[in-house]
């Protein structure tokens, strides 16, 4: 196939790993429907350069962006367990089996440690190519060792969430990391350290109802899906249409869910303002 006709139909060189950015040399935008090359959609921060539209990128392409350089990833090898033989079309062990393979990612939550502007910061950045960025046990478990972290280091936090909710496949299980993650967030609060909460599309379901909304700054990417049932669940519910941009990220900033929303060129800068900002508040007064 001639080169000018795979720019028109936007067609990528296959990659051995699928990866949420794309990959090869041509990137075809969801959005707009321009066709531009990946190099120039990685030289602009993962936007389409024609309409600025952020493409949906993993863990380790946020840590690229935000930290100074190094960073460190904490508890790497934690694996889910298929603690109710849970089957659908397929296995459990074989869909875990499936996604590793295709992502490389051991599930859908990474952590790292790195300093952003000589400034130290825990992130926990979920991958929506794992599963749909589903929250099981191993997500909520690495979010509770990454708090355990910034505690004995007293370092700030951050969750970049990208979800489609909380995993099917293991039930209750997934559900009970709602309650985890919330009340291991409430010991930060408690110890006067910053959490910070990103949220990217598609932030929805378990994780918009509990770690996603509780941070001390809740913001988003622009045009972000954000929300727990989706749009269409919703209209068909109350029998109603829906207001226009519902569940944006824009929308939910108008009605005060968010504190602000940041283009991803500026992120980095903007953390290292938070950072700045919140080491120099006022401490809660230690109890005699």
């Amino acid at each position: 196939m001639g080169w000018f006709k795979r720019l028109k139909e936007g067609i990528q060189t296959a990659t051995k790993y699928k990866k949420e950015a794309p990959d090869g040399l041509w990137y075809k935008c969801n959005s707009c429907g321009e066709t531009s090359t990946v190099k120039e959609l990685r030289e602009n921060f993962f936007k389409c350069p024609k309409c600025s539209y952020h493409v949906r990128i993993g863990s380790h392409d946020y840590f690229d962006l935000i930290f100074d350089g190094r960073y460190e990833e904490l508890h790497p090898d934690l694996i889910a367990v298929d603690r109710l033989k849970f089957t659908d079309l397929k296995p459990y062990p074989d869909r875990l089996a499936e996604a590793h393979r295709k992502t490389g990612l051991a599930d859908a939550m990474t952590i790292a440690v790195g300093k952003v502007k000589k400034r130290s910061l825990v992130i926990a950045a979920m991958d929506f190519s794992f599963i749909g960025g589903s929250m099981g046990s191993v997500v909520g478990e690495k979010i509770s060792l990454a708090i355990n972290h910034c505690l004995e280091h007293r370092m700030p936090f951050m969750i970049i969430s990208k979800s489609g909710g909380a995993r099917m496949m293991e039930s209750a299980f997934s559900l009970m990391q709602m309650a985890k993650t919330s009340a291991k967030l409430s010991l930060l609060a408690k110890a006067g350290i910053p959490y910070f909460s990103f949220l990217t599309d598609p932030t929805t379901g378990g994780v918009t109802a509990s770690f996603a909304m509780l941070g001390d700054m809740n913001f988003a990417e622009p045009n972000a899906l954000i929300g727990f049932a989706g749009p269409r669940v919703i209209k068909e519910t109350i029998k109603r249409d829906l207001p226009e941009g519902f569940q944006t990220s824009e929308f939910l900033l108008e009605h005060g869910f968010l504190d602000f929303i940041v283009d991803r060129k500026d992120l980095r800068e903007t953390i290292a303002d938070l950072l700045q900002l919140f080491d120099s508040a006022p401490q809660p007064a230690t109890p005699e």
